[in-house]
């Protein structure tokens, strides 16, 4: 289920799914400490009118969503023509406290006084945990629920324009000892008044609301979060004292000074994209934790049917979304992010797998032992490439010499060297490791092509620091990379870049021909070949042939019967935001502008209104398959985009 809605500020992350309902709730990190991941803890919101009671997720409203202040509030509508009610939500994060905001606009379409009563529900798995010990109970000098368990305070409170309070409430089991939830207590319109219960805890508030004929009230509500109920107790004061109006202001304007170089880049662009690009800017710095994690998704949907989400930092995948905010001007988020992977390096100079939002490992399926008894680490080579990379362009930007002075010695050294050194002598490649879809071990030309990029520009660092022995270390390796590329990664007879190859036992070098669209787009994006070379230009004839690309099908899969989530066998794979984009880029290489506005005209109408771009696309259906948002999608959309302006810096 995808989250049209996200929330964020570094710290706290909401994410409100389409039934207008909170269903993602980290804290403290952007990403780590999912404290409401799992149906049985969506916060139900339900209205009791005429005498029975309907909650949004009854499938008896409508929903509109939107972005509608060019900042990180968001906007819905939730209309319910049988009970004749129309709930306006103003959700944000404040952008300079951990507190979860909703403003509440009830309207009564008919033309009688009715008796309504809102209810909010809240149901928490403080820290993620599976054991049954968290408390919740009311305190009456705070006129608010607290929710805690060990170093997590969480408080929940509301009041209308009058500055009065909730008048009912209710807290018990969930999910346990046969219990639903205390939303059911609502159902009667009335609740019980239990104040504390401990175990798997879950809440509900209530107000009782007399609306006018074709009138409308408001509603404020609020969940405070803190390391301790003292710190928690201190933001929910803040907030009922300065009211939720004055911090959705306060927030308002700090996402406008924020994006200042985003609207400003978004001038140059064309005009029918600019609405959306502001939106990706902003879901792209949602995902990004303050401590400089940059996480793939937080969508915790794909639970449901896998073993894990996305709520991790790819090095690859942060790398590539800071990638077009590097461009636009932005410092404060990629400097974090190098700092976050330069705690994170490993001895040997590499990047992991992927690391939680703390620092710490993420879980991984790649073996330290690899087919036939070869002993490697598990990674992906071209995440420690692409963060080099990424650093090269930033430092060019910036010509900041404090960045060498930090960065240099620590990460930029022990990477290249790392780069330089990892090569299989009997290809002239870089070593065997796990492709960037995270499957197959081999030498891919994507990786080749990113670390072939990632040692020259590791050596025009070296040359700032009068490094010169680095120097032609690292562009004598480049270089070698380089002719081995032209002998083994691109098929001739096929026309087309191969995906890779490996060496096996025999010492015989046999190679994978799957077209992939990531050997495509690394041979001409990182310099591996000249992107007017005959192999780029008959690759990119290869692959419109084969995937059959034209103005009214112009997104592409992964690679050739790509069986990731794959729902039609008859089809070579779902489509991809990302893959797409990069034909789109290619495109806007080789002066085809008509040819990448549509793909990105594609792109635009496949998202949310708010923006929000899933993962993959059913290729029939074009229904969303897997999470929504997706970083790299989002930030793959900017980068495409920053590619139409002419004096866009690279």
């Amino acid at each position: 289920m995808a989250r049209p809605i996200v929330l964020s500020n570094g710290e706290l992350h909401v994410g409100i799914n389409k039934y207008a309902l909170v269903h993602d709730f980290y804290y403290p990190y952007v990403g780590l400490e999912n404290h409401a991941a799992g149906r049985s803890l969506r916060h139900h919101v339900g209205i009791w009118a005429d005498g029975t009671i309907s909650w949004l997720d009854d499938d008896t409203w409508e929903f509109d969503y939107s972005y509608p202040h060019q900042a990180l509030i968001g906007h819905i509508v939730a209309r319910n023509h049988t009970l004749g009610i129309i709930l306006e939500f103003d959700d944000t994060v404040d952008a300079e406290m951990s507190v979860f905001m909703r403003n509440v606009h009830i309207i009564n379409m008919r033309e009688t006084v009715r008796d309504l009563r809102l209810f909010f529900h809240q149901a928490f798995v403080i820290g993620d945990s599976r054991s049954n010990t968290d408390t919740a109970q009311y305190l009456p000098d705070a006129d608010a629920i607290l929710h805690y368990r060990g170093r997590r305070a969480f408080i929940v409170s509301a009041q209308d324009d009058n500055h009065a309070v909730f008048d009912q409430y209710s807290i018990g089991l969930f999910d346990i000892e046969g219990r639903e939830g205390t939303f059911r207590d609502a159902d009667d319109g009335e609740l019980s008044m239990c104040p504390v219960e401990h175990g798997r805890v879950d809440s509900t508030i209530r107000f009782k609301l007399d609306l006018q004929p074709h009138s409308s009230l408001r509603v404020h509500y609020w969940i405070a979060c803190g390391s301790s109920t003292r710190e928690a107790l201190y933001i929910h004061r803040q907030v009922a004292k300065q009211g939720i109006n004055a911090r959705l202001d306060r927030t308002n304007k700090w996402w406008h000074e924020w994006l200042k170089p985003a609207k400003a880049t978004a001038e140059k662009i064309d005009a029918a994209h600019r609405d959306m690009f502001i939106k990706s800017v902003m879901l792209v710095k949602s995902h990004i934790d303050k401590r400089g994690a940059v996480i793939a998704s937080t969508d915790t949907a794909m639970l449901n049917y896998w073993r894990d989400a996305y709520g991790y930092c790819w090095p690859r995948d942060g790398a590539y979304a800071l990638w077009p905010l590097i461009r636009m001007g932005y410092k404060d988020e990629a400097y974090r992010f190098f700092e976050f992977c330069r705690r994170g390096l490993s001895s040997g100079g590499y990047l992991m797998h992927k690391y939680r939002a703390d620092g710490a490992l993420g879980s991984s399926w790649h073996p330290y032992v690899h087919e036939h008894g070869v002993v490697a680490p598990p990674i992906q080579e071209d995440e420690t490439a692409l963060t080099l990379f990424v650093f090269s362009q930033y430092y060019h930007l910036h010509e900041d010499e404090n960045l060498l002075k930090e960065f240099y010695e620590p990460m930029i050294l022990p990477m290249a060297n790392f780069l330089a050194s990892y090569i299989d002598t009997r290809t002239g490649l870089p070593k065997p490791t796990y492709d960037l879809w995270e499957e197959t071990f081999i030498t891919s030309t994507y990786t080749t092509a990113v670390v072939y990029a990632a040692l020259q520009a590791a050596a025009d660092l070296a040359e700032k620091r009068d490094d010169a022995d680095s120097v032609v270390a690292w562009r004598a390796a480049a270089d070698d990379i380089r002719l081995a590329a032209v002998k083994h990664l691109y098929n001739a007879d096929v026309g087309v870049f191969r995906k890779g190859l490996i060496v096996n036992e025999a010492d015989e070098v046999v190679y994978n021909e799957t077209i992939d669209l990531s050997s495509f787009f690394g041979s001409f994006m990182f310099g591996l070949f000249a992107v007017d070379s005959d192999e780029v230009s008959q690759s990119a004839k290869t692959i419109q042939r084969v995937f059959g690309l034209d103005q009214a099908h112009p997104g592409v899969p992964r690679y050739q019967n790509d069986n990731y989530r794959r729902a039609h066998a008859e089809t070579p794979g779902n489509l991809w935001f990302v893959t797409s984009l990069w034909m789109a880029q290619y495109y806007l290489e080789t002066s085809l502008p008509d040819e990448a506005m549509n793909v990105l005209n594609w792109v635009r109408d496949s998202a949310w209104a708010t923006g929000v771009m899933t993962e993959q696309l059913d290729p029939l259906t074009h229904r969303e398959v897997s999470i929504a948002p997706l970083t790299w999608s989002q930030a793959e959309y900017l980068s495409t985009l920053l590619d139409t302006i002419p004096e866009a810096v690279v």
